[in-house]
């Protein structure tokens, strides 16, 4: 058996039932297919109980690396009492009626939701699989259900009867399903809260598992496409001709993001796409340098904005006996996940089928039925793997559903057609972290109290021009500004402000979205203020933090326990913290760091974070440790720049440096024990770290850091 159940394999194979239910259950009943070959189930199904004992869970969340197959699957596994080895998990297809995200009321993963929503949702599933197999036992065996217990996977009876899940499948799907399952107490939980090896790491490193590259169908035809050099830009003419005559290519046509080459082959696409003759107009075009729009964004924040936060006198830090201001800057950024944008459809007698890693179904399905002429139920998604994301597939506009559509449409004729953007593609292409701007003033009093802040944020707005603009109120969109209002401790006044600036160059959320910046701007401004007044960075937190700030306390004092920062003091060594909390999680943590001529490395990191119950504490350190590393090396490296005249200056990972395994730091985790219910991991443990190293680095150098990446600090 393969470690993960296809849909086709379940269907083609054994025959077994399905638990097909959402929330509220009542009056739900099981649905089964009794024999190989019978219709498919109803798409809502979230557990599948096999012949053969295994148990497929359906995940209707992207699975990126972050967990959810995982995840979600033990929340099954715990009430169903299986037995870890039968857990399979396989991905959803788009459905959004079915397979709704509770948070969001659309199908989609972001903001490090998927745990939060589907925490009692993927237990009652597993309970009432469960009391239908007990059912279906207690029918067979002419016992009393309450005599029946499960455990590891097995149905037993103390008479000595017991069976397997498989062998009471069939039965199982005759039963009504409960109308609200009682869920285990925590006390009882065998395997929530241990470690359990993630269930599609083997399929991905024997080279099984299918991401969205590796699906070829019958005809399919590879299609690239010709984008503009500067965003903005419209396409003006184009010549064809020598791309024609490529070997391989087929055929060349417009669409709205440019110019698509359909060939054979990636080889050939990519060769016809540079034998295109191109012309564009500019006249639209973001033509500034990223030195002009960060210079745009700072005279915006000077001027102000919409209020985002005031309390108490604003007058306040002008009548202190000290005032700090300090500025931040901060780059574009780009995803850069390891598997870049790609995606196959194929369309026949006015339906159309897709594959690849769609992060939201939701907005993807209806936005591709749009373009197609289509009713969004003859569009259908299946939801593969995806090599990372960070954001990048979290596409509001779905302007990569859009763009395969219409490569499908312009092809006037049905067909499958694979559409590749390369590295080079993704890097150039738009859609990073948005630039921003962040000017703060504190005031401190004679007694190094601080009696006021201020911090205004400029940067573009993500949500505006997408579905999600609908959710913005009063014209804020708080992904702009998020960590930087709300604050866990005592600084007196406020006043926190949001301009926005708009600009050609594309945006969208990127990992841990807003909070990416405040916490820097927020952190190391306030190591700065507390520098000024004489106070430890971490007793000076701790001194401020607001009575309800009680989990930011708590993960602040732990990692300061396990870092030892009252004693741990090496020489040539400097030593820094930081807090945040983002998507519900609570994070903090202390960073050493050396100089090595002029730059940074980092040697260690302790981290504490409080993510509420931890379903699978080795998924929660993984992702900590990854985030860490992913934060550090875009704090030391990254950006993108726009040079004079509008075009990116970064074209591969030779100009948009990752991170190395010999500069990757040692890392210690500390999970908070809590009965909270669970929060997210896949972005909370970005935050914290770029403004513990500039920290650490000051402690060290007596150098601030206020325009991100270090690597300016060479320049």
């Amino acid at each position: 058996m393969s470690p993960q159940l296809s849909r086709r394999g379940f269907l083609a194979g054994t025959a077994g039932f399905t638990l097909a239910l959402t929330l509220p259950l009542g009056g739900a009943r099981a649905q089964t297919a009794a024999a190989a070959g019978s219709t498919p189930f109803a798409p809502n199904a979230f557990v599948r109980i096999a012949s053969d004992d295994t148990v497929t869970v359906m995940i209707k969340h992207l699975e990126m690396g972050q967990g959810p197959y995982t995840g979600l699957a033990t929340l099954v596994a715990e009430e169903l009492d299986a037995d870890w080895s039968q857990m399979r998990a396989e991905g959803a297809p788009g459905n959004d009626a079915l397979y709704a995200n509770l948070l969001f009321g659309a199908q989609g993963t972001g903001g490090s939701t998927a745990m939060a929503n589907s925490y009692m949702q993927m237990r009652k599933a597993g309970a009432a699989a469960r009391a239908m197999l007990v059912e279906a036992a207690a029918a067979e065996w002419g016992v009393p259900a309450e005599e029946i217990t499960v455990s590891a996977g097995k149905v037993a009876h103390p008479s000595g009867k017991s069976s397997g899940f498989g062998a009471l499948a069939a039965a199982a799907a005759g039963m009504a399903v409960p109308e609200d399952p009682p869920v285990k107490d925590p006390k009882d939980f065998v395997l929530i809260g241990t470690d359990r090896p993630k269930l599609d790491s083997v399929a991905k490193a024997n080279g099984t598992a299918g991401f969205t590259m590796d699906v070829y169908r019958e005809g399919m035809l590879t299609v690239v496409v010709a984008r503009a050099p500067k965003f903005g830009a419209k396409l003006r003419s184009v010549d064809d001709a020598a791309a024609l005559q490529v070997k391989g290519v087929e055929m060349v046509r417009e669409i709205s993001s440019g110019v698509a080459v359909y060939a054979t082959g990636t080889f050939a696409a990519l060769k016809g796409r540079d034998a295109l003759v191109l012309e564009w107009d500019e006249s639209g075009a973001e033509t500034r340098s990223s030195a002009q729009m960060l210079q745009d964004l700072s005279d915006a924040a000077k001027s102000g904005g919409a209020m985002v936060e005031e309390a108490g006198d604003a007058g306040a830090i002008d009548g202190a006996a000290e005032v700090l201001e300090a500025e931040f800057r901060f780059p574009y950024l780009a995803h850069a996940p390891m598997e870049p944008l790609d995606a196959v459809i194929e369309t026949k007698a006015g339906k159309a089928e897709m594959w690849f890693g769609s992060q939201f179904p939701s907005f993807d399905k209806p936005t591709a039925a749009g373009v197609l002429g289509m009713k969004p139920e003859d569009v259908q998604i299946n939801v593969l793997l995806a090599g990372g994301s960070f954001g990048r597939r979290a596409q509001g506009s779905a302007h990569l559903a859009k763009e395969v559509a219409e490569v499908a449409k312009a092809a006037e004729r049905d067909g499958v057609f694979k559409l590749v953007w390369t590295r080079e593609d993704d890097l150039q292409g738009g859609y990073y972290r948005p630039a921003t701007v962040h000017r703060l003033r504190a005031g401190i009093d004679a007694e190094g109290r601080i009696v006021g802040w201020e911090n205004a944020v400029a940067n573009q707005s993500i949500m505006a021009g997408t579905p999600m603009e609908a959710t913005m109120q009063n014209g804020l969109d708080a992904t702009s500004y998020e960590g930087s209002n709300d604050l866990p401790y005592d600084v007196g006044a406020r006043r926190i402000t949001w301009a926005r600036v708009d600009s050609p160059v594309p945006v969208l959320w990127w990992r841990s979205v807003g909070h990416t910046h405040t916490a820097y701007a927020v952190e190391v401004f306030l190591d700065e203020v507390l520098e000024k007044a004489g106070k430890d960075p971490v007793q000076g937190r701790l001194d401020l933090m607001l009575p309800e700030a009680t989990r930011q306390r708590a993960v602040l004092e732990k990692v300061a326990e396990i870092a030892n920062w009252s004693g741990r003091r090496a020489e040539g060594k400097g030593y820094g913290v930081a807090l945040a909390k983002s998507f519900g999680t609570y994070v903090a943590q202390i960073l050493e760091v050396e100089d090595r001529n002029g730059f940074p490395h980092v040697t260690q990191v302790w981290c504490a974070v409080d993510c509420g119950v931890a379903v699978n504490p080795n998924v929660i350190r993984a992702q900590m440790e990854g985030g860490i590393g992913y934060a550090l090396g875009t704090a030391l490296f990254n950006e993108i720049t726009l040079g004079e005249g509008g075009g990116v200056e970064q074209h591969n990972f030779d100009g948009y440096r990752m991170l190395r395994i010999s500069e990757m730091p040692k890392v210690e985790v500390a999970i908070i024990q809590s009965g909270e219910d669970p929060t997210g991991v896949g972005e909370p443990g970005v935050p914290p770290l770029a403004p513990a190293l500039a920290n650490a680095w000051r402690a060290l150098t007596g150098q601030t850091v206020h325009q991100l990446p270090f690597s300016t600090l060479t320049a």
